[in-house]
């Protein structure tokens, strides 16, 4: 791919920064994500237990800023095992003549439809751009867009919340599903990003579903989709091969670069004109944003990726960190030449993005199989 020439996004003030340390007796709602909210982007919580919702936990969390909900089957799985509030119905569930998968459903559904109801106002105050709870299907799917596709509208059916995503890994098949969820008006949350290939791809399927559906004469204002873009685990991958100049500055440059494919795809005439119609652009979503390598600052993939139209989704360390002595400022568009030339020097170096991203998406497939098998072993 050419490299892609910076562009000017309207709304981001030069030198703009916000940086806070909360009082224990200061306005909750005064906090730094209050100031990444004003600046277009969403920080949304990558995490979701029945002891998070029922403790009020996510209500001030959203009260400080936080603006949705992530899950996947890893942290269920950790919910689950780590969570007593489970016990109960995980007994009488056990006693009943359903599957494992009916089980952990039945758990995964009442929690979500949970989380949706405290991100419900968030929903409705946004007109319906915020508050979204995100609940995958099962990662045995991933290949298979037609049990994908029955199975995100039978999950999106039972949770019966507005503000609910059906989550889906970002294959061929997925992108496949892709279209015909939105083509039959359900929002969706792609995972396991890493691709800029594939994040295009990604952008023409949503668009394609979109038509079908403005073609069948339905509504489309009210479909979000989010393509979450995996950050972290970028420069854990490379970090090892790389000289010490480039360490740690891949992923944020592989961020920025995507950022300008989606500021040049949603740009273009051709979806100005659906905009017209109410159709909602893509959102990227940077994803895996807990810091790996403890010689970074534990919040380097939230200070260095805030941009307008973007989301963030974080674990609740990260979230606390950020709270605590992150910065706020527009920085997802600064230095994008500065981009182009670490991704350049990456290649030089005989770093295939492309191969890796491939590589990743395989390994996070593998590693939701076997979170999700685990999930289930104790629900037998």
């Amino acid at each position: 791919m050419p490299p892609i020439k910076p562009i000017q996004t309207p709304g981001f003030g030069v030198g703009l920064s916000f940086k806070r340390k909360l009082n224990k007796n200061e306005d909750s709602e005064m906090t730094i994500l209050s100031d990444v909210k004003a600046l277009g982007q969403q920080i949304w919580l990558d995490n979701l237990s029945r002891s998070l919702v029922q403790s009020g936990e996510l209500a001030k969390m959203l009260q400080q800023g936080v603006c949705g909900v992530t899950s996947n089957p890893a942290i269920f799985q950790k919910a689950f095992a780590g969570d007593a509030l489970y016990a109960e119905e995980v007994a009488a569930l056990k006693k009943q003549a359903i599957s494992p998968k009916e089980r952990y459903e039945t758990l995964a559904i009442a929690d979500v439809q949970a989380a949706c109801d405290v991100c419900l106002p968030e929903f409705e105050a946004s007109g319906g751009k915020k508050g979204f709870v995100s609940l995958e299907v099962a990662p045995n799917l991933s290949h298979n867009a037609a049990g994908t596709i029955e199975e995100a509208k039978r999950l999106h059916a039972a949770i019966n919340r507005k503000n609910v995503m059906i989550k889906v890994p970002t294959t061929d098949e997925g992108i496949e599903a892709l279209q015909q969820l939105v083509s039959d008006g359900l929002s969706i949350n792609l995972t396991l990003l890493f691709s800029r290939k594939q994040t295009l791809k990604a952008y023409a399927a949503y668009v394609r579903g979109i038509q079908a559906r403005l073609a069948a004469g339905k509504p489309v204002n009210n479909i979000q989709v989010v393509a979450s873009f995996f950050i972290s685990r970028i420069d854990n991958a490379l970090d090892v091969t790389l000289p010490e100049a480039l360490q740690g500055k891949v992923a944020i440059s592989l961020a920025k670069a995507a950022y300008q494919d989606w500021q040049q795809f949603f740009s273009s005439t051709e979806f100005a004109e659906l905009a017209k119609q109410g159709v909602n652009p893509v959102q990227l979503l940077w994803a895996s944003t807990g810091v790996k390598n403890p010689a970074y600052s534990d919040t380097l993939y939230v200070d260095s990726l805030i941009g307008k139209n973007t989301v963030n989704t974080v674990p609740d360390a990260t979230l606390k960190a950020f709270i605590d002595h992150g910065t706020a400022k527009p920085t997802l568009a600064e230095n994008a030449d500065e981009a182009q030339t670490v991704l350049a020097e990456a290649a030089k170096l005989g770093v295939d993005l492309e191969t890796l991203a491939t590589r990743l998406q395989n390994d996070g497939l593998k590693q939701f199989e076997e979170a999700f098998t685990k999930l289930l072993a104790p629900l037998e």
